[in-house]
């Protein structure tokens, strides 16, 4: 009986260790052919990236919509800012013309009083001259008169000059200063707000003294009146009327920003 043959006696070990050995091999080669897939492959990954450019491309479109908006209201802004200065300047143009014609006013009635007072002796008079002076006897001078009742519309006395310019043109008609008092009775309204009063008398003034070096004031206190009282279409012949006929008067360039406004306002 001899030994087993050692061929006969290994071959199941042999075997046995090959199966491990490949399944140990293709277990190395499983994890290596995972490990080789790159994370950008993987089509999840892939999705949430594409989300998140679209994501910040929309953010920036609302950003730069939301700058467009905030400049256009800035804009805005500045342009009403410049619409404000434009009425400041005008207002401020306004008065300064307003305080030069008052001005103009007060020094030649100031000349001519005394030019007046250098003839007759004649002197201004106080509380009592003025109710002498605006009775209807007609016993004192129609140049006093007339300055008493534009001090009281100087001192803002409106009512009081009112009734003073009325006296003196009812006791003085015919008076070289009764196209002056007319159109100072029709300031007195005008300050007063009583517009159809005032138009009255700033037409009666039109009417009756067409060569009166104060026309062209009248008729723009017309345009004026008119404007208050909305009749606009009127306000705009007269006004007009203003800047052609005495375009080097001070009234014609208030009439023309008169005018100016209206367009504005679409009147």
């Amino acid at each position: 009986m001899g030994e087993e043959s050692p061929r006969g006696i290994g071959l199941p070990a042999v075997t046995a260790r090959a199966s491990a050995l490949s399944m140990a091999c293709l277990a190395v080669l499983a994890l290596a052919g995972c490990a080789t897939t790159p994370p950008e492959e993987d089509p999840v990954q892939i999705k949430l990236n594409d989300v998140d450019t679209r994501l910040a491309r929309i953010e920036r479109v609302v950003a730069n919509q939301s700058l467009l908006d905030l400049a256009n209201q800035v804009e805005a802004l500045r342009a009403e800012v410049r619409s404000i200065h434009n009425d400041i300047d005008l207002i401020n143009h306004n008065a300064d013309t307003a305080r030069k014609q008052q001005h103009d006013v007060y020094a030649d009635l100031d000349q001519r009083l005394k030019a007046l007072e250098s003839r007759g002796g004649v002197s201004t008079p106080g509380a009592s001259g003025v109710a002498a002076a605006v009775s209807p006897g007609g016993s004192v001078d129609d140049k006093v008169s007339y300055q008493a009742a534009f001090d009281l519309l100087k001192d803002s006395q409106y009512d009081r000059a009112i009734a003073a310019f009325q006296s003196f043109l009812t006791t003085y008609p015919n008076s070289q200063l009764a196209d002056n008092g007319q159109y100072w009775l029709g300031e007195a309204y005008y300050v007063n707000k009583s517009f159809p009063e005032a138009l009255a008398v700033f037409q009666r003034l039109v009417e009756n003294y067409p060569q009166s070096r104060k026309l062209p004031d009248a008729l723009l206190k017309i345009g004026y009146c008119d404007y208050e009282l909305k009749q606009f279409g009127a306000a705009r012949d007269v006004l007009t009327q203003v800047s052609s006929r005495f375009p080097d008067s001070s009234a014609a360039p208030l009439a023309r920003q008169r005018l100016d406004k209206m367009n504005t306002e679409k009147h």
